[in-house]
């Protein structure tokens, strides 16, 4: 966040020298030879300073988009970790429910054949 609020900064300073430059030169009290002449240095080092800033933008939307992309990678990798996690623990629980259910079946079939015992016994007789 902060390398973008200094591009911005930078952007912003550059444009405020700029037309404070040239405000300053059509105010100041020179001849009109001079305030041309100075236009004219300022008017050719334009050329330089939208490519100055253009490379000051350029760096900056580079860094975003590298940020942006680590960022994505981050959360993409937390992401799979965290299905891996709900996977396996979903695995555990289904385990222990079969477990449950295989011990509650067996508990079944044993009060089934508690109960069968006294009329197994009774025809034995």
């Amino acid at each position: 966040m902060s390398n973008n609020r200094s591009g911005v900064f930078f952007g912003g300073m550059m444009l405020g020298a700029t037309i404070g430059a040239l405000t300053g030169l059509l105010i100041a009290p020179r001849t009109g030879r001079e305030t041309r002449q100075l236009l004219k240095k300022s008017a050719d080092a334009l050329p330089d300073l939208a490519e100055d800033l253009s490379t000051s933008v350029q760096i900056q939307a580079d860094r975003l988009s590298a940020n942006a992309l680590r960022n994505w990678d981050e959360t993409l990798d937390r992401l799979r970790d965290a299905i891996a996690a709900g996977i396996d623990a979903s695995q555990r629980e289904s385990r222990v429910l079969k477990r449950q259910n295989l011990g509650d079946v067996q508990s079944a079939a044993s009060r089934k054949v508690e109960n069968l015992d006294p009329i197994v016994q009774h025809l034995d007789s």
